[in-house]
Order: C-alpha cells, then sequence, then structure tokens
C-alpha cells in the first residue's frame, strides 16, 4: 500500500528532538507524520524502550533551569537535576499538552527511504510505503554501541564484556569485581554504582579529563556559569580552570592522568560523585586496556587485576541506518550538517539531534525546530525566500567552536560551542527577516482534556 501527501513531512523518532518538530510544525502548519518504533514516546528517557542506555541511577547533566522545552517549564517540585523517570514524565507530559500523540503512529519503524522526483518513499515495518516531501532524521545517537578493538580477545577471557548500554541497575555488580572502561558522563555515573555495589571497582581512562561538580556556591554548575561575567574564552579557560583546581586540587593524586587539555575543550564530565569514591579507595583509577587474559585484564602500563565484568562504556556510532550514507555528508561517524540541521547534499532532509554540545539542549531543540519548519514553509510557500536560504547555506561558512580548540578525536569531529551555536541561529533569523522566538511563542491552545500524565515523585 503506498500513501502520498504532496506538502506533508514525515519525523522518524518521538524523542525530545522529535517531539519538539511536532511542536513547531503545528505552531506553523505544517502537515507532517510522526513514526516511532517503541510503543511510547521519550526516546531513551524511557527504560522499557529496547536498546535504550538508560540505566536506574541516571539523572540529568544539566540542571532543569537550562533544559526544559521552551513554554514549558519543569514542575517548581522537580530537584536540580531530575531522574531519568521525571524527565520520562516531562516527556509525556509535553506531548499531552501540546496534543503530539494524535500525530504519532507508535510501534512503527521506518526500515528504509528513497528519494526520488522530489520526494522521500518512506517504507515502513508494516509493510507500507508513504510518499512525503520532506524527511526529518530524529532517531537519536546512542542506539549503535561502539566497542574498543580489544573486546576481539574476548573470547580468552573467563569474565563478563559487555557494552555499558546493557546496564540497568548497580545489583547487577553484587559480589563481582567490576570494571568500568571509559570516563564519559554515563561511564563516571556507572563507576560510582559500582564503587558501591561491587566487591571491588575500577575505572580504566586513555585520557584525564576536567571534572565539574553539579554545584558550585550552592547552585547548579551551568547556572553559576551562566550567571558569571560575559568574558573572552581564552579568559573563562583561566578562570573556571583555576576554580576546578581550587575545588579539586591534582587529581593526579588520586590515580587520574592530567588532562592533555584546556577545561572546555572536551566535553565536561560533570560529576560530584567520582573523585568522592576514589579519594575514599571505593573506586580505583587505572589506564588504558591492553588486553584480556584469563581472569585478569592487563592495563597498558603492566598492572593487573582479576576482573568480573567488563562494562565498556566506550560511546556510540551515529548511524542513520535507513538512509543512505551519501545522503548526508559526514565528518568520521558524525552527520556534518549546516548548522548541524540541514543536510548539504538534498534540501529536503534535515537532521535534528545529531549535535553535541557543552549545555543544555532542549531550548536549543525548540529553535533548532523552528529554523527546520520555516525552512520548509520557505520551501512551500516562497520561492525567493527559498533561493535566499539555499544561496546562504551554499555560501555560509559558521564557525561553531566559539574559540575553543577541541581535542582531536571522533567525537569531537563536529562538537559545537552552544553559545557559537545560538549566535549562528540569531544570525541566520537576521538575515531571513525570521522572527527571534520569544516567551509565549510555543504556547499554542491548551488542547481537549489532555492525558496528563502522574509525575515520577523520587
Amino acid at each position: 500500500m503506498t500513501y502520498s501527501s504532496r506538502d506533508r513531512a514525515c519525523i522518524v523518532g518521538a524523542g525530545p528532538g522529535g517531539l519538539a518538530l511536532a511542536r513547531a510544525f503545528k505552531n506553523l502548519g505544517i502537515d507532517f507524520d510522526v513514526f516511532e518504533r517503541h510503543s511510547e514516546v521519550g526516546g531513551v528517557w524511557d527504560l522499557d524502550n529496547p536498546g535504550t542506555p538508560m540505566y536506574d541511577s541516571a539523572h540529568f547533566i544539566s540542571s532543569k533551569t537550562h533544559s526544559y522545552f521552551s513554554d514549558f517549564p519543569m514542575p517548581d517540585h522537580y530537584p536540580d537535576y531530575p531522574s531519568n523517570r521525571q524527565i520520562f514524565a516531562y516527556m509525556k507530559n509535553f506531548a499531552a499538552r501540546y496534543g503530539l500523540y494524535q500525530h504519532i503512529t507508535f510501534n512503527t519503524e521506518v526500515k528504509s527511504t528513497e528519494f526520488s522526483d522530489d520526494m522521500w518513499a518512506v517504507s515502513l515495518s508494516n509493510g507500507e510505503t508513504r510518499q512525503y516531501r520532506w524527511l526529518i532524521c530524529v532517531s537519536g545517537t546512542t542506539w549503535h554501541p561502539k566497542m574498543p578493538g580489544w573486546v576481539a580477545q574476548a573470547d580468552a577471557f573467563d569474565g563478563d564484556v559487555r557494552h555499558a548500554n546493557s546496564f540497568r541497575h548497580m545489583d547487577e555488580f553484587r559480589d563481582k569485581k567490576v570494571l568500568v572502561v571509559g570516563a564519559g558522563n554515563s561511564g563516571c555515573d556507572i563507576a560510582c554504582d559500582a564503587a558501591v555495589a561491587s566487591d571491588a571497582a575500577f575505572i580504566s581512562l586513555r585520557r584525564g579529563y576536567h571534572f565539574v561538580p553539579k554545584h558550585i556556591m550552592g547552585k547548579p554548575a551551568d547556572v553559576f556559569g551562566d550567571e558569571g561575567p560575559n568574558m573572552p574564552m581564552w579568559l573563562a579557560q583561566r578562570v573556571f580552570g583555576g576554580l576546578l583546581r581550587f575545588l579539586n586540587g591534582d587529581v593526579s593524586r588520586l590515580g587520574l592522568p592530567k588532562p592533555d587539555h584546556r577545561i572546555f575543550e572536551s566535553h565536561p564530565i560533570v560529576n560530584s560523585q567520582l573523585l568522592h569514591y576514589l579519594s575514599h579507595g571505593d573506586l580505583i583509577a587505572k589506564g588504558d586496556v591492553d588486553r584480556l587474559e584469563g581472569k585478569e585484564v592487563i592495563f597498558t602500563d603492566g598492572s593487573r587485576e582479576v576482573i568480573d565484568v567488563v562494562l565498556c562504556a566506550t560511546g556510540y556510532e551515529w548511524k542513520v541506518p535507513y538512509v543512505e550514507r551519501k545522503a548526508f555528508s559526514w565528518k568520521g561517524d558524525r552527520p556534518d550538517n549546516y548548522l548541524h540541521m540541514f543536510s548539504r547534499t538534498n534540501p529536503q532532509l534535515f537532521g535534528l539531534g545529531f549535535t553535541e554540545t557543552n549545555g543544555g539542549i532542549y531550548k536549543l531543540f525548540d529553535g533548532m525546530a523552528d529554523l527546520i519548519a520555516r525552512t520548509i514553509c520557505a520551501q512551500r510557500d516562497d520561492a525567493a525566500e527559498w533561493a535566499k536560504l539555499d544561496a546562504r547555506m551554499t555560501q555560509h561558512i559558521p564557525d561553531l567552536t566559539g574559540g575553543v580548540k577541541y581535542v582531536e578525536s571522533d567525537r569531537h569531529a563536529t562538537y559545537a560551542n552552544i553559545d557559537a551555536l545560538k549566535r549562528e541561529f540569531k544570525a541566520l533569523r537576521k538575515h531571513m527577516a525570521w522572527e527571534d522566538p520569544k516567551d509565549g511563542y510555543f504556547d499554542l491552545p491548551q488542547v481537549d482534556e489532555p492525558p496528563f500524565f502522574l509525575e515520577a515523585a523520587e
């Protein structure tokens, strides 16, 4: 069966980005459908979503005051850093408040797409093929685990080796010796769980990082930074680098490698517990893994530890499996879209959520969703406006570093400074004479008796 609508958009995924898009499209009168392979909204925040990397102890990394959808703040009773259950409840309430459920087809996966004759043929898991003018990929970046090369030796290891996306609760570590590999935010969280629950806990790091406490002077770290003086990046690095040295001291005393980069030149590690457990001996820092052998993990410095469980918090491949790879341009395994949204090869293809930055993402999603919606309106309604926008996308080379020299790694190939991104979005709106969303911009009329969900108590 084939369905076609000339001026309709297809949104793939009903996670946070897909919900932001759905609201933005409603706001500007764009016809659209959302397809979600799971049975509920929220994406990774739903612990029952197969393949989610979410774990029981996970909380927001940024604070509730910096990560919420515009015109829909998180409840006052939520803590500074809400739990995964609270965020999931918030997502469901958001979808209900704006009447988004009626636009979402659940339990339906987009299996493949093909672009021809100015239309996208979208093949669905129910056997149906639908035709759309625009395709927006919002299917997330944490569904395809990336494992280190030495995992190939796992057959020679007597313990359990798996990716962190399989981890759910610290009880999995009871009566075991645990090694967590990787010091991203989730790796540090899980290492802290291991420090509490396991017989012995270790964390393996290839490089040193700057550890930002979740609160500074009683305020969430991102609020503290936002309320501070506006200063050039070189000075901010000195000031905040000095502040972290004052608060944390020399972290190499805890067995951690010294950072090989200045603060802000890598993704922020926002964690107040890791240094606590290291300083109490409940967690031991180790270097990079060299190989697995019998019951032991051997590290590059020659040391070895008997380990029962190796949990690899080693990141994810950013795949978009339902479109041809050439539909996007790439830097390493990261889509290299104009302003992290617009395909450089097909003006009727967009991505949202393929952004890693140093700040709260949901308000950023709102702005990006509105820009995508306005672009679609230009293509649909105003050839001159679209020509003006197309010329800018073709000729403009934005600097999204914010003056930061990021570390050379696959993860940071397209890393963006959030302030630089916001400046470029504002410049694009000015160039196109588009409204800059203010408070109330997304305040759509209340839908009739929305099925609000109870918020999680914890």
